[in-house]
Formats: C-alpha cells, structure tokens, sequence
C-alpha cells in the first residue's frame, strides 16, 4: 500500500470533550475526509443505526473476529468491546481519502505499532465542570455511569502527550478550524507533494 495516498488520524478525547460534533462537522465541509465505522458490543443509542454509528454486533461474533485477525485495533472499554476492521481502512486509503479513527489511547497505542504514520490528535474539554455537564446533557446515562466516565476521563486525559496535536474544545468554531487546518497541512507535506505533483516538479527543475 502507498503510505502517501491518504492520511491515517487517530481522534481521541473522554466522552463528552465534542469529538464526535467535531468530526461530523469535518465530514461536511471536506469530502476527501471519511471516518472508520467500528465495530461494537454495546447496545445502539437511540437514534443510532447499524452501519452508520457502529456495526452492532454480539460478544460470540466479536470475539471469532479477534481469532481471524481481522482488527487493526481492539480494546474492551466498560464492559463493551470495540474494534476497527483492518478491511475498511485500507480499502479508502488505497483511494486517497483521510481515514479518521475515533479510538481511545489503547487503541492508539496499537495503531501507532502497525501503522506508525498515523496521526494523532487529542481533544480536551475547557473544564471537568464542562465535561460533566456535557454528559448530563446528553440525558442517556445514569448518574452512576456519568460518574464512572468522569473517573475514566482523568485517565484518558493524562496520555494527552502521547498524540501529534492537542485541541481544546471551549469555542466549538475554533476547535473545528485547528482541526480542519491539520488535516490541510498533512496533505501539504513534502513527500505528498512531490508524489502528487511529479510531473509539475519535474517540468519546474527541467532547464
């Protein structure tokens, strides 16, 4: 596979930091950008539709996946598993479009081993105030998985150092230009650029 055809991003962040409204808002604005649908054990939210958020799928089904080696990357968060299939990625880089994984940072840690050059980019909340009443305003988890969540994001949070960029999502506008920007810049990077414009190159350096 050709490193160069398209850019592998790992997003992370806790739940509620506004990854998820970030990415989305990507997806509409830039169409070379698509984003890696994993696969899951949890239940679908409401709203949510197989295929689209997730592919839903059972413990029995998950764990046969894991024995063919068809995950790039597999992690238990919860009591939930998530994996991303090996498949996918590859087949929309081949077609020189920019895969977001939305993984946490073991999953990045396994990405980074096979692929080392995806990139990384963490998001963080303005507050853990914020962050909390985030979770609070999404009115589908109780109280008690809230405050588990608020104890898992502190974890999540101290391996921010472990990514290429950091984004802090207090104005939304803000946060979805840095990242749009690095998505800009990694396509402008010298070894894309003289793959892409060879023929240009070579005509400038002729005489």
């Amino acid at each position: 596979m050709d490193k160069h055809k398209g850019n592998l991003f790992i997003l992370s962040a806790p739940s509620g930091a506004g990854k998820s409204t970030l990415y989305k808002a990507l997806l509409s604005q830039d169409k070379q950008v698509r984003i890696s649908i994993s696969h899951t054990t949890r239940a679908p939210r409401t709203g949510e539709e197989n295929g689209r958020e997730y592919y839903f799928i059972d413990d029995e089904s998950f764990l046969d996946m894991i024995a063919e080696d068809a995950f790039f990357e597999h992690a238990q968060v919860f009591d939930n598993y998530y994996g991303t299939s090996k498949e996918s990625i590859f087949e929309m880089l081949e077609q020189g479009l920019d895969v977001i994984l939305e993984i946490d940072w073991q999953g990045a840690r396994q990405i980074r081993q096979i692929y080392p050059e995806a990139i990384g980019i963490f998001i963080l909340p303005p507050s853990l105030h914020a962050l909390e009443e985030r979770l609070k305003s999404r009115a589908t988890d109780t109280e008690d998985v809230i405050q588990r969540r608020m104890a898992k994001a502190v974890n999540e949070m101290s391996h921010y150092h472990e990514y290429d960029f950091v984004i802090v999502n207090d104005d939304f506008d803000a946060a979805l230009s840095q990242m749009a920007s690095i998505f800009m810049a990694m396509r402008a990077k010298t070894p894309v650029m003289q793959e892409k414009n060879s023929n240009l190159i070579n005509d400038l350096l002729s005489l």
